[in-house]
């Protein structure tokens, strides 16, 4: 059988292009005893896999010239050899970007589609929805009555991040870059306050604005000049999840900016980077949370889905100019 795949073709420099992917056919073999042969249903795009574009030391391996590219995908069995999976079972794994993958049982999970829609589990009850609920709920530990800010408010990890706050009893702030999301942040899932930082001239006095007692609890999904506004606003004991740093991924040079020890010394903050595996043991609660939430109608969750196995590099692409509202798909067909 013969099936296409993407390749990292070259490290980008800066901000990739879509000189640095291309598309391949192989050949596939026989599938052996304890594998099945799968068919990509829908692949997520994801910020982190511009770092792993790099050929440098992280906490995920990076991507090797000439080799497909892989993420989280939602796929359907098509062939099996594994007494675990039968044909027409969807299954979530970290794969490859093939239209017909074939892998180990061992490295897929069989997901129910009766929860919730299938691409859901590469979002709210995916790696998107658990890095929400581990960095806010057991690094930040939210109490009702605080103030929380989320940037990038409007991605698939903030728009999740808001919503428990506010399930938490906390008052909550979004940013993020257009008026659109904005309104959405309000008007759908729940947010007090949303700033729109590509026309507020001075955000950090329209935190100090919008946060009159200070920040408690600031969900850094950006870093750069809105963290450094934000981290200006912070109160006593405040406490900082250190998620993502979208603002830098492709920059050539290390940025500078205003030293905050100092503010997190005298203020006693906490602010702890993490990566959502480290949370690995704990899945089964987090899932369990969100899933509840999801179905009593307290989490409520949006997707931009782009159709075409063909646009995944456009897709990936999208993610640095904002193109995506909550969690950003490529759906096969």
């Amino acid at each position: 059988m013969t099936t296409t795949q993407i390749v990292l073709a070259a490290r980008p420099k800066g901000t990739p292009t879509m000189d640095i992917f291309r598309f391949e056919n192989v050949e596939l073999p026989e599938i052996n005893e304890g594998e099945v042969l799968l068919k990509g249903l829908y692949y997520s795009v994801d910020p982190y896999m511009r770092g792993r574009m790099n050929d440098v030391k992280s906490y995920a391996a990076c991507f090797q010239i000439d080799a497909p590219i892989a993420g989280g995908v939602v796929a359907r069995v098509t062939e099996s050899k594994s007494e675990n999976f039968k044909t027409g079972d969807v299954v979530l794994g970290m794969l490859p970007w093939r239209q017909q993958i074939i892998v180990s049982e061992k490295n897929i999970q069989k997901i129910d589609t009766t929860i919730a829609p299938a691409s859901y589990y590469l979002g709210i009850l995916g790696m998107p929805g658990l890095t929400a609920y581990f960095g806010l709920m057991h690094i930040a530990k939210p109490k009702a009555g605080e103030t929380v800010v989320v940037s990038g408010a409007a991605g698939a990890v903030g728009v999740v991040v808001g919503q428990i706050a506010k399930i938490q009893g906390c008052r909550v702030i979004g940013i993020a870059g257009s008026d659109e999301k904005i309104n959405l942040l309000k008007d759908e899932f729940g947010f007090d306050e949303a700033i729109n930082y590509k026309t507020t001239p001075n955000i950090k006095n329209a935190i100090a604005a919008l946060c009159p007692n200070g920040v408690d609890i600031y969900f850094d999904n950006v870093g750069g000049e809105i963290s450094d506004a934000v981290i200006a606003n912070i109160n006593f004991h405040a406490r900082i999840p250190l998620c993502g740093q979208i603002s830098t991924y492709n920059t050539t040079e290390t940025p500078m900016g205003p030293r905050i020890q100092t503010m997190l010394l005298t203020r006693s903050v906490l602010m702890q980077g993490f990566i959502v595996s480290n949370y690995q043991s704990l899945f089964p609660e987090g899932i369990q949370h969100l899933a509840q939430w999801v179905k009593e109608g307290k989490l409520k969750y949006t997707e931009t889905i782009v159709h075409g196995f063909d646009q995944l590099p456009n897709a990936l692409l999208g993610l640095f100019k904002g193109e995506n509202t909550g969690k950003m798909i490529v759906e096969a067909e």
